[in-house]
């Protein structure tokens, strides 16, 4: 109420209403972990396009099947990638910045990319008259990528450390090649006409990457570095991890370790088949052999064979893992999360093959297992055909055997975790209670309203309990409001019975 009613007349006061709207989160942000031509290393970028990928990471490589998997993420439906560069040895190129060779820069990350860089000094800068010393310190910088024709130009920076133009501060704020390597002691200004057409060390690009620079390499967790770095975002929802090489694998530690990382972050692991899986009984023998059992992971067979462009278009076999990324994406974005991103509708786009073509026959052998599978069939195209979690093999029973209804349970558990962030230090009563009952209700409601529960009627879809039943004297002395939330999901029509009867003729008695 008012401070204090000193004068008779009308006060006017604005109650709270309560009402603190609950926002979704995304739900097909991708993260990438692997290895790239060039960009920071152990730096989370995001990318909403596969020129994003290119501008930062370089295009397609060789060395690099995230490079293609980021491509099939995009080419699919995918809106939005985070793209964690690692690195395994890599060195920068150095350039000498003056004749006597006493100041150099490095290229801005590890990579041969490196190699490509030049640079040419001039002392076209800015006179000041009033103090002709100051002139002598100044000189202008270009620095141009031969390989991708980026040009970066610096003018009036200084070899004084108290100039504000300092040089080593300017690039490392404002380069996106090049930082300074070594400086002179003293400082001497770069003569004119320096130019550097070739590195004097071209850099390198390192060594295939292992599982030691994802998760096992020392204080990787503590630096936010390998996997890891990915603890720089805010949210991300599905995580691919490429093959070491693009004929390769990753390695199975490797694998669980990125489950049960994902676990962590309520995000869903999109595992690739090893390359070994050429046969359906190789893949039954080696799923049933393997440790990957994970409520928040998925795994698919076959691999896709595609065109590749650095080798004039031939067909090769490639993971799956980006373009599935991308299929779930998209499939959120035209149905929702809680439809099951299979089906007809589920085309993968610029997959002309698969490395090993399904029966219905196969396909019933390994979607029992929690294997999902990739089909092709007749006019519909290559499309995926399972929808299952690695925890969905039938034995198991499992609560989370369908990935629609893992990947909504996810969702709803992280947008509810952001939303009620307020109640935190509220007063732990009744008037607490309610507003919390109307607004995580209100959010259920509307995913109801969305078809994303079953039931006709929200007492059947959903429900929402906060109250002195699930939040005792005890826990409120404790400091604790328990709320309980249920939810009534859709699960896929997996198997579609259609039942047929003759109908005998009629006989007049």
């Amino acid at each position: 109420m008012p401070a204090a009613l000193s004068y008779p007349g009308v006060y006017i006061e604005e109650v709270p209403s309560g009402v603190r709207t609950i926002t979704g989160v995304p739900t097909s942000i991708t993260a990438f972990v692997g290895r790239a031509q060039r960009g920071p290393v152990n730096e989370p970028v995001i990318c909403n396009g596969y020129g994003d990928f290119e501008r930062s990471f370089g295009s397609l490589w060789e060395d690099s099947s995230m490079s293609y998997a980021v491509r099939d993420f995009f080419l699919n439906g995918g809106g939005q990638a985070v793209i964690v560069r690692l690195d395994n040895g890599g060195e920068t190129a150095e350039l000498n910045l003056t004749n006597s060779g006493n100041t150099t820069l490095v290229a801005a990350n590890p990579g041969a990319w490196g190699g490509k860089l030049s640079v040419v000094v001039d002392h076209n800068t800015k006179k000041d008259p009033g103090n002709p010393p100051a002139d002598a310190l100044l000189f202008n910088l270009t620095i141009t990528d031969t390989g991708t024709r980026a040009v970066e130009k610096f003018i009036n920076l200084s070899i004084d450390p108290a100039s504000p133009r300092y040089f080593p501060t300017v690039l490392e704020q404002g380069s996106a090649l090049v930082r300074v390597g070594t400086l002179p002691n003293p400082a001497v200004r770069p003569e004119e006409g320096t130019k550097t057409p070739a590195p004097a060390d071209q850099g390198t690009d390192g060594a295939t990457l292992t599982i030691t620079q994802f998760t096992t390499g020392p204080n990787l967790r503590t630096n936010k570095e390998g996997l890891y770095a990915l603890e720089k975002v805010d949210v991300f929802n599905l995580l691919c991890i490429s093959p070491h090489a693009l004929d390769g694998d990753i390695e199975p530690g490797l694998a669980t370790d990125a489950a049960a990382y994902c676990e962590e972050r309520r995000a869903v692991f999109i595992a690739d088949p090893p390359v070994a899986w050429d046969s359906v009984a190789d893949a039954v023998s080696g799923f049933n052999s393997s440790s990957l059992r994970s409520k928040n992971a998925a795994l698919y067979f076959p691999r896709l064979v595609q065109a590749n462009p650095l080798r004039e278009n031939q067909l090769e076999i490639f993971a799956p893992c980006g373009a599935v990324a991308g299929v779930i994406a998209r499939t959120d974005t035209q149905r929702g999360v809680w439809k099951a991103p299979a089906g007809l509708d589920s085309l993968l786009t610029g997959v002309p093959k698969l490395s090993v073509p399904l029966t219905d026959q196969e396909n019933g052998q390994l979607n029992p297992l929690g294997v999902n599978c990739l089909r092709s069939l007749p006019a519909a195209g290559r499309v995926l055909w399972g929808a299952r979690t690695t925890r969905g093999n039938d034995l198991l029973a499992d609560e989370w055997k369908y990935l629609p209804v893992r990947r909504l349970a996810l969702y709803i558990e992280e947008s509810l975790f952001r939303g009620i962030q307020w109640v935190v230090f509220e007063p732990n009563d009744e008037p607490l209670w309610s507003q919390i009952r109307l607004n995580v209700g209100a959010f259920m409601q509307n995913l109801f309203r969305q078809g994303a529960f079953q039931g006709q009627s929200p007492r059947d879809a959903y429900f929402v309990k906060c109250d002195k039943e699930t939040t005792t004297q005890n826990d409120i002395n404790l400091g604790v409001v328990n709320i309980v939330v249920g939810f009534a999901p859709l699960k896929p029509a997996e198997f579609v019975v259609l039942k047929l009867q003759q109908m005998a003729g009629q006989v007049a008695a």
